[in-house]
């Protein structure tokens, strides 16, 4: 061990005398996290440099931040910045780290009835599903991905999405993508849950590269943690936005394809 992360390591054994009871944090994170594959690859070398047990509870970001407000949870990962800021300013943890990013995409049928395969501009392309009248399924569940959706919506100009086409599922993004697939319809996902995503049939994905689909992720330890863990979270912080964190985030693939970009700052 060595760093930031080994010294907090180091401190939270001398502060239970010398015998630390094997120390656990609990990651409030994201479906998109998950479902990647991304904490299976991760969380164990963390284990094993740390002695600390890391536990995830993945759901929705606007439900892993309000468990994290109740104090259920040592650390929010999640991917909403600006809630995320919110969160630290309102006194919930005491500061936000960028961590990776990856990317959104717009995932539809083979087919594509809307005609919006190969656009760079998102905002065309939503505007073009919702003159279509073609079904999209979106989250609908506050998650970073939804709330990610309702920004591109709004930029286009399209507000209270004409629910003959537009579906909410209100459920995690594998589910959405189930649905998505299933209805032959157009949906708005992460690209790592969409890459490890085993049930594509003839949906691909029809538009990436916009600026305005960057996906920003955070890490933040949170202040009503227990304090019988907060040295614990802490040093997770530390490991994550460290050399060894950010060097296991960039060694993770799903099928050969790296889908989460380290861009902790120093």
């Amino acid at each position: 061990m060595r760093g930031t992360a080994a010294l907090l390591v180091t401190l939270l054994t001398l502060w239970t005398g010398g015998v630390r009871a094997d120390p656990y944090i609990i990651i409030q994170s994201t479906t998109s996290t998950e479902n990647s594959g991304l904490f299976d690859a991760i969380l164990p070398p963390f284990e094993a440099a740390t002695g600390i047990e890391a536990r995830v509870v993945a759901v929705g970001t606007g439900q892993a931040i309000r468990n994290a407000e109740r104090g259920d949870g040592d650390v929010l990962f999640v991917h909403d910045t600006a809630a995320e800021e919110a969160f630290v300013a309102a006194g919930f943890g005491a500061a936000r780290h960028d961590v990776m990013y990856n990317d959104f995409v717009i995932v539809g049928p083979a087919s594509d009835p809307a005609g919006i395969e190969g656009m760079k501009d998102v905002t065309d392309a939503l505007t073009g599903i919702a003159e279509a009248g073609v079904t999209f399924v979106s989250r609908g569940d506050e998650s970073g991905t939804h709330r990610a959706e309702l920004r591109l919506w709004s930029k286009a100009g399209i507000g209270g999405q004409n629910p003959q086409w537009h579906r909410e599922t209100g459920s995690g993004m594998g589910a959405t993508l189930n649905v998505a697939v299933g209805l032959d319809g157009y949906t708005l996902t992460d690209r790592a849950t969409w890459v490890a995503f085993g049930n594509k049939g003839a949906h691909r994905v029809l538009v990436e590269g916009d600026p305005a689909l960057f996906n920003q992720y955070g890490v933040i330890a949170v202040a009503a943690a227990p304090s019988s863990s907060a040295d614990a979270a802490e040093a997770f912080v530390a490991w994550i936005t460290g050399e060894d964190g950010q060097a296991a985030i960039g060694a993770f693939r799903v099928d050969g394809q790296q889908v989460f970009f380290p861009n902790a700052q120093p």
